[in-house]
């Protein structure tokens, strides 16, 4: 058997992970044991994991998110009014299969930006595209892409991806530029793409906090009647850990 010339061959057609699973099958004894089809099976199977990992690790680059958070480290126990129920379904991310939007609101403290991050990341394991923006960073962006010609094409290249996270949306007041490219953003995506969008503002109150009222219904109303609601409330997570903390220390 032309052993090496093989292994090459693979190399050359970029099949580095079935290489070194036939490498590993011919410096194993074991595999002697297979047939020739289950060999072949665990060679395609090593591609296919690798490849889809490596197209996974591209995916969470591109969306920089700020946690690196995982659905299964969601914690349950602490009283914030988190609905597992609602949490299960979202976590199998049919809404963003169906184009629907997540609303996560809550005083600070409570985990909002590390839920949403969390739920984003799942959408990634599930192949989709993922970007987060802070918001007030945002539109400090799209302001410096006006000034040098790339608004539209920003805009366009947001519009394209699967799941956008809006992190602390109205945590300053918002100018007559910002919700205007607020705007343009959410009909961009309007049944076509999903929004995920944190803010300590209650949504009751979103209409209010955008301000112009001609504007705010017109963000609202491709924002938040398709949406998800996940409204926290109670005691500031990090509050309570720190409390936690001190009171092993000092022995309690």
């Amino acid at each position: 058997m032309l052993q090496h010339p093989t292994l090459e061959k693979l190399q050359e057609l970029r099949l580095d992970a079935m290489a070194r699973a036939l490498q590993d099958q011919l410096d194993s004894e074991e595999s002697n044991e297979l047939d020739f089809m289950e060999r072949l099976g665990l060679l395609v199977d090593r591609e296919a994991t690798e490849r889809e990992s490596r197209r996974l690790r591209t995916r969470l680059t591109k969306a920089k998110m700020r946690h690196s958070a995982a659905v299964e480290d969601i914690d349950y126990r602490h009283p914030r009014g988190l609905d597992k129920v609602l949490m299960t379904r979202l976590i199998g991310c049919d809404w963003i299969r169906k184009n629907l939007n997540v609303l996560i609101t809550g005083s600070t403290g409570l985990g909002k930006t590390w839920i949403g991050c969390a739920l984003a990341h799942k959408a990634c394991r599930e192949g989709f595209g993922v970007r987060y923006l802070r918001v007030p960073r945002m539109f400090g962006e799209l302001e410096v892409a006006k000034g040098d010609g790339r608004y539209g094409k920003l805009l366009a290249a947001w519009a394209k991806i699967d799941l956008l996270v809006l992190d602390d949306l109205a945590l300053v007041p918002l100018t007559d530029g910002n919700r205007r490219d607020l705007l343009e953003i959410l009909e961009d995506r309007h049944g076509i793409r999903s929004t995920l969008v944190t803010s300590q503002i209650p949504v009751e109150k979103w209409h209010q906090a955008i301000g112009d009222p001609t504007l705010a219904d017109a963000i609202l109303d491709r924002l938040v009647h398709n949406a998800h609601r996940i409204e926290l409330e109670g005691e500031s997570i990090r509050k309570s850990k720190g409390a936690s903390s001190r009171s092993r220390t000092a022995g309690g």
